[in-house]
């Protein structure tokens, strides 16, 4: 079991050899977090959740009952439905799914990602072009990585434009969806047709 406090918020997850930074939480998580700011009541996603880090270190500003955590793996899945509620926070809502693309929900204020960056892209790629449509005007996706030119690029030509800051080697990266505020001088920012047709 790991026992932490992340910027005040103390938690104690299980976890298994198996998981991604099974020994203690990853660097990579804490950078992304000391740079997020949660109010709450608003809706987040932690995808790629693992054994649950950044969805049960959300659900304390939050409210747990505005946090979704999603991962592939399904021991991920297990420990993290462990997890939420060993530190109380049962009304989380954890599900096994290769990412977002088949959801119906489309309005979350945060979406964040660790993903992996030790292979190609196409889980990030997948990850940022899902985000986008299942946030809401407004909403944020975070990611942390080493990698910086890919994911930069990524975000501007998806998102419009992309945040980026550095800690302790890693690259977090802020994107919003921009809401509209003046309908006769700005188009609302959608995907490109080709990509609309992919994620239809």
């Amino acid at each position: 079991m790991i026992e932490c406090t992340i910027n005040g918020v103390n938690l104690n997850m299980y976890t298994e050899k198996s998981l991604f930074s099974p020994n203690r939480v990853d660097q990579g998580t804490l950078a992304m977090l000391s740079n997020t700011a949660f109010q709450s009541g608003q809706k987040i996603l932690d995808l790629g959740c693992g054994y649950g880090v950044v969805g049960l270190y959300a659900a304390h500003f939050s409210g747990a009952e505005n946090v979704t955590m999603v991962d592939i793996n399904a021991a991920a899945v297990g420990l993290a439905k462990k997890n939420a509620v060993y530190n109380g926070m049962e009304e989380i809502k954890v599900f096994q799914s290769d990412g977002i693309s088949s959801w119906m929900e489309h309005d979350f204020d945060w979406i964040l990602s660790n993903p992996p960056y030790h292979v190609d892209f196409h889980v990030p790629k997948k990850f940022i072009e899902n985000g986008f449509c299942h946030l809401k005007d407004g909403g944020c996706m975070v990611m942390v990585t080493k990698r910086y030119q890919w994911y930069k690029n990524k975000l501007a030509s998806v998102f419009g434009g992309v945040k980026v800051m550095e800690e302790n080697g890693y690259y977090i990266f802020i994107s919003q969806k921009r809401a509209v505020h003046n309908r006769k001088r700005k188009k609302k920012q959608v995907l490109s047709k080709k990509l609309q047709r992919k994620y239809k």
